[in-house]
Formats: structure tokens, sequence, C-alpha cells
């Protein structure tokens, strides 16, 4: 997991060195990550950087930005950011171009392999997107930018990790850094405080009281959990949810990251029951597949449901409506008390393409909306930076904004966080959310699904042996 000049850490650093927010600037003075511009796949990016850009010598500069930052509070900040760097540089234009991640899931490749790419985007970390557009020579390497902003010390080595690909183009977190993260993100456990206290329920202290409200809540005519998956990918979050609450999180997160058994397992398959049993009870909304995530969102903050599993992006969106309706929570553990586990990690990467005209802006760019600053106007609009600063640690005691970042700090205390299941393979999300609507309507059992997973999981495993031998596979195992 560390860069190609660090020694590779025990499995259990993955998430325990995403955090400690407050200090964790240190760890990336133990060991900075490569910035000798070595051969990669992508384009030439920022080998032979060697002093601080400046924007203001550019010339008139029109830097393209795609992103999804489309909602509430991360549109706010994005927007802001984008202001406050155009005022600083009056030279520059920020063109911006802002789609949900599922339309900027499905346009980017095409985008950034046109004669007239956008000059920075957010990539989808992992083999479907990053890895794919490394390989093909799209992206930047920024490792030399890293070195002269002090990338390396702003976040811990195993954040910059995620957003790295190796030499080869083979396998993602480790090689060189092909992006950065603005924000953390986990998915939490959203609850509306008025509609529990109506039906006598507390909010749970362990998952098995969680389980316990559900169906009290449905006898009180209270729909237990708003759920919308017409986008597909809503399942995938919920569904790695429970399956972190079945167990063995350990091994789930070495597979994802290439180096596991796989996925045909017990902890897969119940939390493909749980899931199931979930929509044949009514827990979930009857017609969920049908269901957009928005859709889902609205309901929730009108009062329709008692608790919504998702993301931390969410916050700004439900508060705004909620006020302190709204409660947040990591999924409660097996125990009270007890170290959380769940889905998360950081938002997408924002990274340079590699026929941008102005790397060097896109580079000060990047680094203008990571900054210490950056993660003040965040937490302003409700948003978790990475690295969250006052502002975010000043929240109400007991407010959402507070449980936000507690819930965040715990996780990564705790080596609490589990990667996406989609960065497992190229193909993972398109096979994974389409066997999940599967699971949720009846059509595919939880042992069918356990078997399409470790198939898919397995093939890849095998193609990479293939195509780049056994010794650029041994370093993930």
């Amino acid at each position: 997991m560390k860069s190609l000049h660090c020694p590779r850490p025990s499995r259990r650093r993955f998430a325990s060195s995403v955090a400690l927010v407050a200090g964790m600037a240190l760890l990336g003075t133990a060991c900075v990550p490569g910035t000798d511009g070595s051969g990669a796949p992508g384009g030439s990016g920022s080998r032979g950087a060697t002093a601080m850009p400046d924007p203001a010598k550019a010339g008139k500069v029109t830097l393209t930005v795609w992103d999804q930052e489309v909602r509430g509070g991360q549109n706010a900040e994005i927007e802001r950011l984008n202001d406050e760097f155009q005022e600083k540089y009056p030279n520059v234009r920020i063109k911006r171009v802002a789609r949900s991640f599922s339309d900027l899931k499905t346009t980017l490749k095409l985008a950034i392999s046109s004669n007239t790419p956008p000059d920075v985007i957010q990539a989808n970390q992992g083999y479907p997107d990053m890895v794919s557009f490394v390989r093909a020579g799209l992206l930047t390497p920024l490792d030399d930018y890293a070195g002269i902003y002090g990338w390396n010390t702003r976040y811990p080595n195993t954040l910059l990790d995620l957003n790295r690909v190796s030499v080869d183009g083979a396998r993602f977190g480790t090689g060189q850094l092909y992006g950065l993260s603005q924000a953390g993100e986990y998915v939490g456990v959203y609850y509306n405080k008025d509609v529990l206290a109506k039906a006598g329920v507390k909010p749970p202290r362990t998952w098995a009281e969680f389980t316990d409200a559900l169906p009290r809540l449905k006898a009180k005519g209270e729909l237990p959990v708003q759920f919308g998956n017409l986008d597909k990918w809503p399942a995938i979050h919920t569904f790695g949810v429970l399956q972190n609450q079945a167990g063995d999180a350990t091994g789930t997160r070495d597979t994802i990251l290439g180096r596991g058994e796989g996925f045909d397992n017990e902890p897969t398959r119940e939390a493909a029951r749980t899931l199931a049993d979930w929509a044949e009870r009514g827990y979930i909304p009857k017609g969920t597949n049908g269901t957009g995530y928005d859709d889902a969102t609205k309901k929730f903050a009108d009062g329709q449901g008692a608790f919504l599993i998702t993301g931390t992006w969410l916050l700004a969106d439900l508060k705004k409506p909620m006020g302190d309706k709204l409660g947040l929570m990591v999924p409660p553990p097996a125990e009270a008390g007890a170290a959380p586990t769940t889905t998360g990690g950081q938002g997408l990467a924002w990274s340079v393409t590699s026929r941008s005209k102005h790397p060097d802006v896109a580079a000060a760019y990047l680094d203008f909306i990571t900054n210490a600053h950056a993660s003040e106007v965040m937490a302003e609009e409700g948003v978790l930076p990475v690295v969250p600063g006052e502002t975010a640690r000043k929240a109400p005691a007991g407010s959402a904004d507070r449980q936000l970042v507690e819930g965040w700090e715990r996780l990564n205390r705790d080596d609490g966080l589990v990667p996406y299941l989609d960065y497992t393979t190229p193909d993972f999300y398109d096979t994974l959310s389409a066997d999940l609507q599967g699971v949720i309507d009846g059509s595919l059992s939880p042992d069918e699904l356990a078997r399409s997973m470790q198939k898919e999981y397995a093939g890849f495993q095998e193609k990479q042996r293939s195509e780049f031998g056994s010794d650029e596979t041994e370093g993930q195992r």
C-alpha cells in the first residue's frame, strides 16, 4: 500500500492511517512518496516541475473542470472556492461542467479522450475509472507537484495511496499519484428524531437494537428504512454496510485491494439475505428499484422513513429541510461502545488530464481546493473535509454536524473504514449494481450473488496474473 519508496505496511494500516485528523499530517513526513516521475502509462505530467507554479504569470487561461459536486453543500463549497480562485487570479477563468456521479461516470472517458479534453476532472478510484484512465495515458502523474506543494505532509500516505496507480498500470494503491481528494466520506445511518420518538424508539446503540427497531417501526405505521435504487449504485453502499456487519471486514478490505480470498463466503450471503428480507418484510419501500436516489432523499427529509443508510455527502441537503430533527450515526457496532465499521474512505479524486494545456495552473487549482482554507469552507457548507479544521470541530454538541466529524474521527481511530466495493475490478460496479437489484426483487438468490461476485473477482485476478505475471500481483497478497 505504500509508495514504491516505502516499506509495505500491515493490513490494518489502511484506514487507521487515514485519520486522526488533527495530527495526521505528521505521518507524511516519515516517508515522502516518490517524486522521481519515473515512467508511467500516464502523460508527462509534473515531471521536471521544480518550482511552485504561479498562475498569475500564465497569461489568459480558461481552466475547464468537470466535477460531480452537484448537491447542496458540495456545490456551494466548490462554487465559493472557484470564485475565490478566480478572484486571486483574475487571468484565470474556470469553465465548470458539473454532472451527477452517474452521468459523470458515463461520459467522462469520452470527454478526456476527445480533442478538447477538460483540464481537471474528478475520477473515481480503483480499476473501473482511475486505473483504466491511467493505462490509456489520459491522466497526469502528480508526484512532483505533491513535493512542491507539500501534499505529502498534508495527507497521510494511506489516503494518497488510494489515488496511486502502479507504474505498469497493473493495480491501484501503489505507484504514482494521480489525484487528490477533498472530502472524507463514510456510509452512515441518518435518522429522523421525530419519527423515532413518535414510535417510541430510541436511537440504537448496537446493530441488534437497530434491526430490532425495524419491525417495531413498521408496526407503528412508519417506514423503517427509506431507500431508492433506480440509480443502482445506492444498493452497493447499503449492501456494503450489511456485509461489514456480518463480519470479516478485514477480509473484505483485502479482497477489494486484490489480496483476499474473495466473496464466496458467509458474510456476503448473510448480507444478501438481510437485504432480501428487508424487501420482503416491507422494511424498505415497495418497488425501491424504481425509485430514484434523490426522490428517496426528499421523502426521508419530508418524514417518510425513520432511517436512511447513505453517505455523509448528503448531510447539507438533509440538514436544510430537517434542522434539529436530523441525526447521524456510524452504523452501530455489535456491542455498545465497540469499534464501528462501515464503507467509506474519501471522495472522488481531483485529477489533471494528460493533455491539459495548463497543467501548472491545474495543479495550483488542486492545491487551492484542498488546502486548510478549503477545509474551513467545506465545513461551513456541511461537507466533511478529509482533514477537518476548527470550524468542523466547533459544531454544536449533539448536532448532525458534530456527529459527522465525531464519526469520522472514531472510524479512523479504530481502523473501521472498508473501501467501496466497486473498486474491486473494472466491471465490478456494473455487475454488482445489477445483481443487487436482482437480490432486492427476488430474482437472484444470496448464493447466486456470492458466486457471481466471486466469479468476477477470480476472473480479474487471473487476468492480472496472465497479463502482468505473478510478480506484479504478489505485492498485493
